[in-house]
This record gives C-alpha cells, sequence and structure tokens, in this order.
C-alpha cells in the first residue's frame, strides 16, 4: 500500500472489487474508512441472490474482509451508515446486524433512499477504529 498525505488505502480481494474511481476503504490515522459495501459475491462480482437477510450479511462480510486486511475488526466499529432502498426491509437488517457485534454497537444512521449502484436493495459503509 502506498500513503499520500499520511493516508493508506485498503484493498482485498476478499471484497468487491471498487467498481468507480474510488478505495475499498482508507486509514487515515487511528481510522479506517470503509466504503459503501453493496451485497456483491467478491467470488463472482453479482449480487447475492437471496432475500434482504442474505443481502445485508454480505454487506457485513465485505466490510469485515477490508477491516481485516486492515488488521481491525467489527468489534472496533465505531459508526455505520445503512442505506435501503425500503424502509420496510430495516427490521430484517437490524436482526442480521446486531448479530456480527460482539461488545459495544456502533452509532449508526439508516436512511430509505431511491436507488443504489447496481440496483442493490442495501449498502453499508463505516467508519472502525484501528
Amino acid at each position: 500500500m502506498k500513503s499520500v498525505k499520511s493516508l493508506i488505502p485498503v484493498a482485498t480481494d476478499q471484497a468487491p472489487s471498487a467498481i468507480g474511481p474510488y478505495s475499498q476503504g482508507v486509514v487515515a490515522g487511528d481510522l479506517l474508512f470503509v466504503s459503501g459495501q453493496l451485497p456483491i459475491d467478491p467470488a463472482t462480482g453479482d449480487l447475492v441472490k437471496g432475500d434482504i437477510a442474505a443481502q445485508a450479511a454480505q454487506c457485513l462480510d465485505n466490510v469485515s474482509a477490508i477491516a481485516a486486511e486492515a488488521g481491525t475488526d467489527l468489534n472496533r466499529a465505531v459508526k455505520f451508515s445503512i442505506f435501503l432502498t425500503d424502509m420496510a426491509d430495516f427490521a430484517a437488517v437490524n436482526e442480521v446486524y446486531a448479530s456480527y457485534f460482539q461488545d459495544i454497537f456502533p452509532a449508526r444512521s439508516a436512511f430509505q433512499v431511491s436507488a443504489l449502484p447496481k440496483n442493490a436493495a442495501i449498502e453499508m459503509e463505516a467508519v472502525l477504529a484501528l
């Protein structure tokens, strides 16, 4: 990884490749900023099949893989943002989300949006402590 003004990009093949001009994650100081993760299977590059719970799990798995590459994990998450195209999915997403954390739940916000890239139903981004 090369550094630009103390910013370090993070990339792993265990999460989907960026589909635009951005990094999967960027380390700045003691924080990792993870770009929005769609429910894309990194092995196929396709959106996962299944209900919103399966899609939420894939988003969290993708964030987790980027975190691991940077030397941290979800239990060091400070803030999550969740974007949903249908707020009716919130309860199912919340149930999956809760199962990924053990100690302290990160700060979080959830938004309904009109559309997401690749017509996904969900996207998650995160900030984690290193």
